[in-house]
């Protein structure tokens, strides 16, 4: 049985996320668990140096929150049935957000996390607004990130953009091995080439990762370009890519291409769900 997390701030792009990945996972035993996290709109300097939790819940605050989430599981139940294979549990938490889902991941064993997210700026190009990016650093669990008013699409076609300079694990992709195998997808490696022929290491990589997906759809793609991401928009346009996926390790074009400069100045021209796993749990 997976474990989801579902963290809500009851906007409307926090359901589609919801909406998602209930969706994705229809076929599927899974918990559920939908959590908000709230903090006071108004709190002292012990507070702030503090960890949440610590303090006294507002009633207010926590009964609203548990209302809303009494609300979304109606919702979901109107809109989906009931499914056998389903359970939700839903949680209010007094805390902030990237504190909340980190206690969260640990005690509750969760396999992956999804999110709504929308750009900074309210701008259909920019895909990240700044909590998403935040969890991307600070939470070590898959993260897949639904882009605002993104309709589900079963995801057919999937790109995974991978520079080969670290060895994948089987039990590293297992989240997204999962996803290809229930969902019959086609996976497309893609190394973005600098004009250098690949070293041995990245070779024995190649041939590692096409050995992980030897019983699925797999294509390897060299696409010769100087810009990462002009190149992964470019391929995910002409090929009618419905996932993305990323490997999050440090020092590789991951973290350049996200967390150099501002963050709010990612130029990613996605419209579509973006998976990222993290290269250590």
């Amino acid at each position: 049985m997976k474990h989801i997390l579902l963290p809500t701030d009851f906007s409307e792009n926090s359901w589609n996320a919801i909406s998602y990945a209930i969706q994705l996972y229809k076929n599927e035993e899974c918990t559920f668990y939908l959590l908000n996290t709230y903090t006071p709109v108004v709190y002292n300097v012990e507070y702030v140096l503090g960890y949440p939790a610590q303090f006294g819940l507002g009633d207010v605050i926590r009964t609203t929150s548990q209302e809303n989430l009494k609300k979304t599981l109606l919702r979901i139940t109107n809109l989906f049935g009931e499914n056998p294979k389903h359970k939700f549990e839903t949680a209010a938490r007094f805390d902030t957000l990237i504190s909340g889902i980190k206690e969260f991941i640990v005690t509750h064993n969760i396999d992956l996390l999804v999110m709504g997210t929308k750009g900074a700026t309210g701008a259909k190009e920019i895909l990240f607004g700044s909590n998403t990016v935040h969890v991307f650093k600070e939470i070590k669990c898959p993260i897949l990130a639904i882009p605002s008013g993104f309709t589900y699409e079963t995801p057919h076609e999937i790109l995974f953009p991978t520079d080969l300079e670290i060895k994948h694990k089987d039990s590293q992709l297992q989240i997204l091995k999962d996803i290809v195998l229930k969902n019959y997808s086609r996976i497309n490696a893609m190394h973005i080439s600098t004009g250098h022929d690949l070293t041995e290491n990245q070779e024995q990589n190649k041939a590692n990762l096409k050995s992980i997906f030897e019983h699925t759809a797999y294509l390897f793609h060299e696409v010769k370009s100087m810009n990462i991401a002009e190149a992964i928009n470019e391929f995910q346009t002409k090929h009618k890519i419905n996932l993305l996926v990323m490997i999050n390790n440090k020092h590789s074009f991951y973290e350049n291409l996200f967390f150099k400069n501002t963050v709010n100045q990612i130029g990613f021209h996605l419209n579509i769900p973006f998976l990222v796993i993290p290269s250590k749990t």
